[in-house]
């Protein structure tokens, strides 16, 4: 929406943006090599994470959810076509249920965790790319997006925004991460503007230098 938000309070956001907005989102998964959504909003959605777009439906990313308890469920769409599509999870060492979701053709990925005893999201991109990932789409939720952001790792926003104002009580695209000042937060430099019937998509890229010196 124009104020940010992604999703209403309860958590429905179908649809916030047009058929062109989506098409393009989807043509963005094509063009990665994976792409990582946050357990809250694998939970919550129950999402596909492939590319849908005709004729294109071979070139899905591979799928990513950073979870460190384990909370994606089993019969989710996400682990049931894990085999067709591949899956992985992120995750923390020593989860008890791991093998319930390799059985099911998942790859589990074990890393350390960071300060709030969430998967550290630097080992997990590091992790990720040892794998041969180069190109990482990265659709939230606020979360994850505010874990990316504020440890400097985001070079490329692709900001789809609708003509719509939800208000306070939509859920937002970033949470906190900690910026007290202006001069804190992260700076991009806006570098392309699309009109995608009524929706806008706006392309950004990073100004400042990262956070963690990454």
């Amino acid at each position: 929406t124009l104020d940010g938000r992604i999703a209403a309070s309860g958590g429905a956001s179908k649809w916030i943006t047009g058929p062109a907005a989506r098409a393009r989102g989807h043509l963005l998964r094509a063009s990665h090599d994976a792409i990582m959504v946050g357990a809250g909003t694998a939970c919550t959605d129950d999402p596909s994470l492939t590319c849908r777009l005709a004729g294109m439906e071979n070139r899905s990313p591979v799928r990513i959810v950073l979870d460190g308890r384990l909370r994606l469920l089993i019969n989710s769409r996400l682990v049931l076509t894990a085999r067709e599509t591949p899956t992985w999870i992120v995750t923390l060492p020593g989860a008890a249920n791991a093998d319930m979701y390799r059985a099911q053709g998942v790859e589990i990925i074990e890393v350390a965790a960071d300060a709030t005893g969430r998967p550290d999201i630097s080992a997990a991109l590091r992790a990720i790319g040892a794998r041969g990932v180069t190109r990482l789409l990265v659709e939230g939720g606020g979360t994850l997006s505010g874990a990316v952001v504020a440890t400097g790792l985001a070079d490329r926003i692709a900001w789809f925004r609708a003509a719509g104002i939800m208000g306070g009580d939509g859920v937002p695209a970033v949470v906190a991460y900690g910026v007290t000042s202006p001069a804190d937060m992260a700076r991009f430099v806006r570098v392309d503007v699309v009109p995608l019937g009524g929706d806008v998509l706006e392309m950004f890229e990073r100004r400042d230098t990262p956070r963690n010196g990454c």
